[in-house]
């Protein structure tokens, strides 16, 4: 049985805007159980903002009794400044042994899914390690 990106992909994406203000993204990773936002311009695809990304580009004494102003400062940098643009995407049918290897050889992880242009989800080295456990999970219990 082949597995295909469109198996495992979440569709339910969020997305922010180039604009954006770091800001925003620190309160959706904060509220949020995903560490990848997808950057859109007029819905088309521009980047990828990471979790760890938004950690660099934002003071570490932020929520600490350090925090200075200039600290606070940071939070208002835009995505555009901070994200990874133009990002490796892959399309929903291709199959888990080449996303994975794709995921690997650029050392990302995530990889917005797209079908002609258009954002239709996101996978990740989660959902792919997933995936990987379960299928092996269902091959053992064949034997």
């Amino acid at each position: 049985m082949t597995i295909i990106i469109a198996d495992i992909m979440s569709t339910r994406v969020v997305t922010v805007e180039m604009d954006d203000r770091l800001s925003v993204a620190k309160e959706i990773f904060d509220q949020a159980n995903f560490h990848h936002l997808l950057v859109v311009d007029e819905r088309k695809l521009e980047g990828v903002l990471s979790e760890r990304d938004l950690l660099r580009a934002i003071s570490p004494n932020l929520g600490s009794s350090a925090e200075t102003v200039k600290d606070l400062e940071t939070l208002q940098k835009r995505v555009h400044q901070v994200m990874t643009r133009n990002p490796v995407t892959i399309a929903s049918h291709i199959n888990l042994d080449t996303a994975t290897r794709i995921l690997l050889e650029h050392n990302i992880g995530c990889l917005p899914v797209l079908e002609q242009g258009e954002l239709v989800g996101i996978v990740t080295w989660k959902d792919l390690l997933r995936a990987y456990s379960e299928h092996r999970a269902i091959e053992d219990s064949e034997c």
